[in-house]
């Protein structure tokens, strides 16, 4: 047999085995010595790189090892430069999925305001200032400045949540649930809790009420029926082992039609004839009333506490607008008690939880400035005419720069708040409908989720829905220059050799 005429380290172990295409691999030290693989010596270990670079080999041996058909006669005609080359592209394009920070930045352009897989509230410019301010220094977490003595974490939002809400007390874990799970763990455990049948909602990602309450220890008394829930049913179920009347804010749906629900005023009173106290879980976190900007009526916690409730649970990361934290408010005797709790330590939050949370509740102290500077509360109350004005320019942008591969127009749409806020609510909006030429919505829309700054959007009638409602301003420039990528000659011909699709 002829011997191959090749310099022998730079054909693949393959060669020696297999006829065909697969002699066509370099080696591994070939791969390595090529100048991109070596950018990234110089940056991180030898060993991760090496196994990077055989799994490039790896995918480029099955799709060697395919049978030569319609569908691929143009790839069993490349020699072996063609084969090294495209070898190298795959290791730097998995070199760089694999050294590349996996949470990131993206544009929601969805409409969904609080987007739960997209982190739910944006904070405010003077949160993000705050957390840099915190995270890159030292602190007073548990500092009294004044005296030196050793102070408490909550002592940083405790003032101003009795001032936004009127309760006595607060005390701040690390989501809504840990609240729960805190508050029944502390007043209820080994005891019963009697709670509507209709409000054992399920809180997302398979979290339901009822099995927060069992983790908790406490003990779970239904009462009533889906529908319709009497004060007598709950006053019924009262005995010995009673410990919290709780009631849950049904925040992710609604029941309508032949329905009754026990008002607080009614619980509350139920509550203090019968001497227990009163539990309620808001989940969303209302500060403002939003009526006044035509949106429908949501519980406000100040009027919760105001109405007699005991202890009131919210989130910080939803209607609040601020990060995610379990946020408890209501009588110092019950809040004393929490804090008392060993299970209050595996839940608190941190110092950049804290400092977001500090600065967003006094946005609250001057409602007016919370509704412009807050994103989500400016998301919601934001006019028509505004929307209107952005999505124009938006248009008119994409127009200006690749017009000649889109179909753009203005169209009016429904937004929604998300994040379990406001159950079948939508409001009016401005969208941008793209249609492009040559490729398909589904695909753009594929391209433009996988671009540098990824960019989430709508998929309607073979058309790309932008909302203008959840575009930052400061995001337009980002969206032109990953719609122009997406849209590109060498986007195309990458996505078109990538190993994913062959």
């Amino acid at each position: 047999m002829k011997k191959l005429d090749q310099d022998p380290d730079s054909v693949s172990p393959d060669a020696g085995r297999q006829d065909g295409s697969l002699r066509l691999l370099p080696a591994v030290d070939v791969v390595l010595r090529q100048p991109p693989i070596q950018t990234f010596l110089s940056k991180y270990s030898r060993g991760l790189i090496t196994g990077l670079v055989r799994e490039a080999l790896d995918n480029w041996r099955r799709v060697l090892a395919q049978p030569a058909g319609a569908e691929n006669p143009p790839k069993w005609n490349w020699d072996r430069d063609t084969v090294r080359q495209k070898v190298v592209e795959e290791a730097v394009r998995l070199i760089e999925i694999k050294t590349r920070v996996s949470l990131r930045s993206v544009i929601n352009a969805t409409g969904v305001i609080l987007h739960t897989n997209l982190g739910r509230a944006r904070l405010s410019d003077s949160a993000q200032t705050a957390l840099q301010q915190i995270g890159s220094n030292y602190s007073n977490l548990e500092l009294d400045l004044l005296d030196g003595s050793r102070g408490s974490r909550y002592q940083h939002t405790d003032e101003l949540l009795q001032m936004l809400t009127g309760a006595e007390a607060s005390l701040v874990v690390n989501n809504n649930a840990a609240a729960v799970l805190l508050v029944l763990n502390t007043l209820a455990r080994e005891r019963e809790v009697i709670v509507s049948r209709g409000q054992l909602v399920e809180i997302g990602g398979a979290f339901r009420v009822p099995e927060v309450m069992t983790q908790s220890g406490a003990v779970l008394r239904e009462v009533g029926t889906t529908n319709k829930t009497y004060p007598a049913d709950y006053a019924r179920a009262i005995n010995d082992k009673t410990a919290v009347l709780l009631k849950v804010h049904t925040s992710n749906y609604r029941i309508i039609g032949f329905t009754r629900e026990t008002s607080l005023a009614e619980l509350v009173k139920l509550g203090q004839t019968s001497g227990l106290p009163v539990v309620e879980d808001l989940g969303s976190g209302l500060l403002i009333d939003l009526k006044p900007w035509g949106l429908p009526a949501e519980p406000v916690v100040g009027d919760s506490i105001k109405a007699g409730v005991d202890v009131v649970t919210f989130s910080g990361d939803k209607l609040l607008g601020g990060p995610q934290a379990g946020i408890i408010v209501g009588k110092k005797r019950y809040i004393d008690q929490m804090k008392q709790n060993p299970l209050n330590r595996a839940l608190r939050i941190d110092k950049l939880t804290l400092a977001a949370l500090e600065v967003t509740l006094r946005e609250y102290l001057d409602p007016k400035q919370a509704l412009l500077n807050i994103p989500t509360l400016r998301m919601i109350t934001v006019s028509l005419e505004d929307l209107r004005t952005k999505a124009g320019q938006i248009a008119a942008d994409l127009t200006e720069l690749i017009g000649e591969k889109l179909m753009v127009s203005v169209v009016g749409g429904k937004s929604t708040v998300g994040g379990g806020s406001m159950p079948g609510e939508e409001l009016p909006t401005w969208l941008v409908s793209v249609k492009p030429n040559g490729i398909s919505a589904a695909a753009l829309a594929e391209r433009l989720r996988r671009q540098p700054v990824p960019v989430l959007v709508r998929i309607q009638d073979e058309a790309i829905l932008l909302d203008a409602r959840t575009i930052a301003d400061a995001e337009g420039d980002l969206l032109l220059e990953a719609f122009q990528s997406a849209l590109s000659d060498q986007e195309r011909r990458m996505e078109g050799e990538s190993i994913d699709e062959s």
